[in-house]
């Protein structure tokens, strides 16, 4: 097998190897595990509409991902509790909260597809006051509603959701299904290594010819 050849498989079997880490493969979630995770919800005692917000959740999966948009209004000061020290901000408390999610979100091919500050207050309220102030925007894309319940339903998880509940005064987040965008990073590698394979296929050749 030629070298060129060689080129164009290790180039190809990069991306098939990103492709299937990127990529829910597990179709939407079963009744086994939909009554798996409920049971861990119910554990927690939660409302009755909150239950059935999340079974909800689970119901309409499509096995496809999907991005969770989130506007955040952050404390001044952090709530005092147990792990928070003297004179840390909320964003350093809210660190402690990501230091278990980054890796979770990571593992498991999630990541944020935007993030920024508040540039000003609400420009549009309809029938929503006292929203009007918000510090932060962000959409986190999770691979899968399954990938989604295994990192929120990790005891870890439950450690960690402290620190955001004493950074944060108020949070909305909702998911969005199906969705789209041009920045696919499945695209932009495929893009990449295609114009990577061309430009050692051809300097390959041009050294063939000399």
């Amino acid at each position: 097998m030629t070298r060129t050849r060689w080129t164009w498989l290790l180039l190809l079997g990069l991306w098939a190897l990103f492709f299937g880490w990127y990529t829910s493969f597990g179709g939407p979630l079963t009744e086994d595990e939909i009554a798996h995770y409920m049971a861990i919800v119910e554990r927690q005692d939660p409302s009755p509409a909150d239950a059935e917000r999340i079974r909800r959740f689970m119901r309409e999966d499509t096995g496809d991902d999907f991005v969770m948009v989130n506007v955040i209004d952050m404390y001044e000061t952090p709530l005092a509790i147990e792990g928070v020290e003297p004179g840390e901000s909320s964003e350093d408390v809210l660190g402690k909260y990501m230091a278990y999610m980054n890796g979770a979100l990571i593992r498991r091919a999630c990541h944020p597809v935007f993030f920024g500050r508040a540039a000003a207050p609400a420009m549009d309220l309809m029938n929503a006051e006292g929203m009007e102030s918000w510090t932060t925007g962000a959409g986190m894309r999770y691979r899968s509603r399954r990938d989604m319940l295994e990192i929120a339903m990790n005891p870890e998880f439950d450690a960690a959701h402290k620190y955001k509940v004493a950074a944060m005064r108020k949070t909305i987040a909702f998911p969005i299904d199906p969705w789209f965008h041009l920045g696919d990073p499945r695209l932009l590698l495929g893009l990449l290594l295609l114009a990577l394979g061309c430009a050692l296929s051809w300097r390959q050749a041009r050294r063939g010819a000399t």
